[in-house]
């Protein structure tokens, strides 16, 4: 067996800097989750799922029941539409949250429905938010990439 003794004291002090930091990832945690959010927010703006892809437009059934402004749409709900997909009142992305703890993060959406849209239904064609594939929980290669960089530059600083 070969003993190595590491006495460089600079060195010494970045391994129990890196082994502290290992013990805590509340602030890489929430820095992924910052990202993530970041990421989503914008897809809805360019109305596309993680890989890039466009999301599907609007059934010729959702058109024509939609609340464009002076429409008897908008007088029953109480107010128009903002006429984005996915978006109707702001209330699915204004639910978007994170949450981080020492070891891992959360995001998603407060509202059931954001589901339907992120998996699809037999009525509804998927338009992603979150994940790649969510029947497998991947993310798309960018977003893996992202997170990768947040925890090296968390766990390597310079």
């Amino acid at each position: 067996m070969l003993t190595i003794d590491v006495e460089d004291s600079g060195f010494r002090q970045y391994l129990a800097d890196l082994q502290a930091r290992l013990g805590d990832l509340t602030e890489a945690m929430q820095a992924i989750g910052q990202e993530m959010e970041n990421r989503i927010r914008a897809r809805f703006k360019t109305e596309t799922d993680p890989d890039g892809r466009k999301w599907a437009q609007w059934a010729e059934s959702t058109r024509e029941s939609y609340p464009y402004p002076g429409t008897p749409a908008a007088e029953a709900m109480g107010k128009p539409g903002t006429g984005r997909i996915l978006d109707r009142y702001g209330d699915m992305l204004g639910h978007l949250n994170w949450d981080a703890d020492a070891t891992s993060v959360r995001v998603g959406f407060a509202q059931h429905y954001a589901t339907f849209h992120e998996f699809g239904t037999w009525k509804m064609p998927r338009r992603g938010l979150i994940f790649q594939d969510p029947e497998s929980g991947h993310l798309a290669p960018a977003d893996e990439q992202a997170v990768i960089d947040i925890l090296q530059d968390w766990l390597l600083p310079d």
